[in-house]
């Protein structure tokens, strides 16, 4: 039955569905009912003012649903509409990458092929000046290409790299600013995490937002490399000391052994999707059963591993898909207050162009990256701007890469900067701050 039909409605479905998974939404519901209030009412604001201290993962839906039922005075329709978000987003056969991909990046994370990988990269940058930052970046984007998370890359390299530059004396600022700028290679290089959301958002296939991010993530890692060279050539006090001798050359045989796993799972992966032999479902389940194979062939996995990465799967998806759920809702609510379509209207009137409508849509995802999560911005602002960009004839897989590359730097900006926290977190040294981490 056709979703219209389900609650006897004629309102058109809303473009974008989806998504998030990190802190702030709590934010999103304040700051998607204020920004929308011209077309709410203003008890929707008061009603929901009372759960902002509650778990934050259920805000959203219920400002999305609480807004609804007072915009059309009709309790039973905001419970259908419940209804078919619930089986929207629990029963679509696409989720399915959402655990298979997050359990995968556990394994590998768990299993130490980041530490191996980053040991190798050392090895080959020994003899540069900024080596030990070059390698953190280069070990960072490969690692990405298999988690696809920039969290998880922020967590393992801040343990493994941070400590080494620091004592190769390198500014404290400096190397953790190397880690968090090199960690958000993460949401860009595919299997990211939110590649797989804004496939959600804006309806486009999964195999193409993945091929469409390995080229900015091509880009952008040479290019941090550069700019550590450039430091360590003409800025030299930043990267500390430098003698090649410190680093004894690896055998051949290690680095096979270090490297190879991993880039046999990028091959498994990404090759598979890229060549069409593997849907973006079949590679998470090929990726997730060969890095479980890897690790036990490594010895690097224990019952206790094994389970607490079942648990942490079963936790991250859990979020995911109920938090798919109430943004499922909140696009819906979006669709009812016709807010999309009355930016649409006034955008045209005011005969903006192409390049004025990008700009102001960089410059709010800019904005909003000072006050929320990733997967935040890409829920509030795309389902506004995907009306305007789609009948320009515009590629949306192109939009949803422009998109990853302005939320990048909702990463690193304060005051929620979750990679930043990451950081902090993990390192658990007294000696830097949070400010030095945002700093750098």
């Amino acid at each position: 039955m056709d979703w219209q039909e389900s609650y006897g409605g004629s309102i058109e479905k809303p473009k974008g569905v989806l998504e998030g998974i990190q802190p702030g939404l709590g934010d999103i519901g304040i700051v998607t009912t204020i920004f929308h209030s011209s077309k709410l009412p203003s008890q929707a604001i008061s009603a929901v003012i009372p759960f902002v201290a509650a778990d934050a993962r259920a805000v959203l839906g219920v400002v999305s649903f609480v807004s609804i039922w007072l915009m059309r005075d009709n309790f039973e329709l905001a419970m259908n509409l419940l209804k078919i978000a619930v089986s929207d987003s629990v029963m679509e056969y696409t989720f399915a990458t959402v655990p298979l991909f997050t359990f995968m990046g556990l394994i590998v994370s768990k299993a130490g092929l980041g530490s191996d990988l980053y040991e190798v990269m050392s090895t080959g940058f020994r003899r540069v000046k900024g080596g030990i930052g070059m390698a953190t970046v280069g070990a960072n984007a490969v690692f990405a290409a298999v988690t696809g998370s920039s969290i998880a890359s922020a967590s393992v390299f801040s343990k493994v790299s941070v400590p080494q530059m620091l004592c190769h004396d390198y500014n404290p600022r400096f190397a953790v600013g190397v880690v968090a700028g090199s960690s958000v290679l993460g949401m860009i290089i595919p299997p990211s995490a939110m590649l797989i959301i804004s496939f959600f958002v804006a309806e486009q296939s999964v195999g193409d937002m993945f091929l469409a991010g390995v080229v900015p993530g091509i880009l952008l890692a040479p290019a941090y490399v550069g700019a550590i060279w450039f430091m360590g050539r003409f800025t030299p006090g930043f990267v500390g000391g430098h003698d090649a001798s410190e680093f004894e050359p690896m055998p051949w045989g290690e680095i096979a052994a270090k490297t190879l796993p991993i880039l046999g799972l990028i091959v498994v992966v990404l090759g598979g999707i890229y060549t069409g032999w593997l849907t973006p479902v079949e590679a998470g389940a090929a990726g997730a059963a060969l890095g479980l194979a890897i690790a036990l062939i490594r010895r690097k996995m224990s019952v206790k591993l094994f389970w607490d990465a079942l648990l942490e799967t079963g936790h991250v998806t859990a979020a995911i898909l109920f938090l798919i759920t109430a943004a499922s809702i909140h696009s819906r609510m979006l669709g009812l207050a016709g807010l999309p379509n009355e930016l649409g209207k006034r955008l045209a009137t005011s005969q903006a162009s192409f390049f004025s409508i990008m700009v102001i849509y960089v410059v709010t995802m800019l904005f909003l990256g000072t006050l929320l999560d990733t997967a935040s911005i890409i829920l509030i602002v795309v389902p506004l701007f995907l009306p305007l960009i789609e009948p320009m004839g515009l590629s949306l897989v192109w939009f949803g890469i422009v998109t990853m590359v302005g939320a990048e730097i909702g990463l690193l900006t304060p005051p929620l900067g979750i990679s930043c926290f990451v950081i902090k977190a993990t390192l658990d040294d007294d000696r830097i701050t949070l400010k030095d981490v945002f700093l750098g």
